[in-house]
């Protein structure tokens, strides 16, 4: 089997299970990002959600990209990691109030508004502050982005955005009220799209809002498209940077982009995905009537994506090079869905090996738990064991 490069005596001296993270692919990808991005003079802000590590974040920061942040907290790190405050994005369903305020305080570029409701409560903090804010509409354009239902954003039936049909009413309000800075406006329709076509439907729903505001005499300032570019869980040896050029080529290729106008990204798991790695050693080998088990010593405390999402990530044996065979590879967790996956063709599995989880950069260790009383894992980087 075709496997990932890893210093393997050096990750066999470590206490399992941990996370690797190869700098030199996260490097690389974000110089692919600014190369693309910047043929078209884009912003990208990264998404803190995905991987909130201070190492990745303070090395993304470095690379001169923003940070979106959904909470308080989020706005805390990227700032302690060296990103600046005028290039934060504030966005999320339930703001509270101490997280506007801190947002306002620090001068952040814009709050990203899902709601009237929301809206209503930012002017009032920054009339009491005496303050501005500048705030971007999210704008749910109800496109389908043809994903897993649980990471799908733009449709009516989900939670984000402000609906097409209350949008003038927002628009109304928001315009007749001080304290408040139209800056622009959001999308974001939701994760791991690896297919071209819902962002091109996105981007005809943005130029007839775009058409619609300035029948208006409302020129926006900065247009949004958040997020979702997916991976390749299934190749990442051969595919490990997403398609960025493709990707901002066609937004280009589309968007009746106005004089003047910035345009801007919010992508978290096509650059913090790839280079990350849960590396696990094997506890037993379990030899069932019609299943055999590689049980490790991580489970879904540490890559929750299998068990919620019911997501792949290839997985390998990195310290055998035997002939190959069939296992379900799964968990310690007391909890029948702690599954990474079945099925999966492995190098002969021994009591000790080590597994790779790959792709596991985004959505691994910032939502690792503590359930079953288990200690979070460790995180370790290639340019520095």
């Amino acid at each position: 089997m075709i496997k990932g490069n890893f210093p393997i005596e050096k990750l066999k001296a470590l206490p399992t299970p941990f996370y690797y993270y190869d700098v030199e692919l996260l490097k690389e990808t974000l110089n692919v990002v600014k190369t693309e991005a910047g043929k078209y003079n884009y912003r990208i802000h990264y998404a803190v959600k995905a991987n909130a590590n201070p190492r990745i974040l303070s090395l993304i920061a470095e690379n001169g990209l923003g940070a979106d942040c959904v909470s308080g907290g989020e706005i805390q790190a990227a700032l302690k990691a060296g990103f600046p405050a005028r290039k934060i994005v504030f966005a999320g369903v339930g703001k509270a109030d101490w997280e506007i305020e801190l947002g306002l305080d620090n001068n952040i570029f814009c709050f990203n508004v899902e709601s009237v409701a929301e809206l209503r409560v930012i002017r009032e903090i920054a009339a009491s502050k005496g303050k501005v804010a500048p705030v971007a509409l999210r704008i749910n354009p109800e496109i389908d982005a043809h994903t897993h239902a649980k990471i799908t954003t733009g449709t009516k039936e989900n939670k984000f955005g402000i609906n097409l049909g209350q949008l003038n009413g927002v628009l109304k309000e928001l315009l007749e009220t001080n304290h408040l800075k139209l800056i622009g406006i959001h999308f974001h329709i939701g994760s791991q799209i690896t297919d071209l076509a819902p962002f091109q439907s996105l981007l005809i729903r943005a130029n007839e809002i775009q058409d619609d505001l300035e029948a208006q005499g409302i020129r926006l300032e900065n247009i949004n498209f958040g997020g979702g570019l997916g991976i390749d869980y299934y190749h990442p040896n051969h595919l490990p940077i997403a398609p960025f050029g493709n990707y901002f080529a066609a937004i280009h290729q589309l968007l009746k982009r106005r004089d003047g106008q910035e345009v801007r990204f919010e992508p978290g798991r096509s650059i913090a995905g790839p280079c990350g790695t849960l590396i696990a050693r094997t506890l037993y080998v379990k030899e069932g009537e019609t299943k055999r088990f590689a049980i490790l010593d991580a489970g879904f405390t540490e890559l929750i994506r299998p068990a919620m999402y019911d997501a792949y990530h290839r997985i390998e044996n990195i310290t055998s090079n035997e002939e190959v065979e069939t296992y379900d590879v799964v968990g310690p967790i007391c909890e029948s869905s702690d599954v990474f996956g079945k099925d999966v063709e492995l190098n002969k599995t021994r009591r000790g090996d080590l597994l790779a989880l790959r792709s596991a950069g985004a959505y691994g260790e910032i939502m690792a738990s503590q359930y079953n009383c288990r200690k979070l894992p460790v995180s370790y980087f290639s340019d520095t064991l």
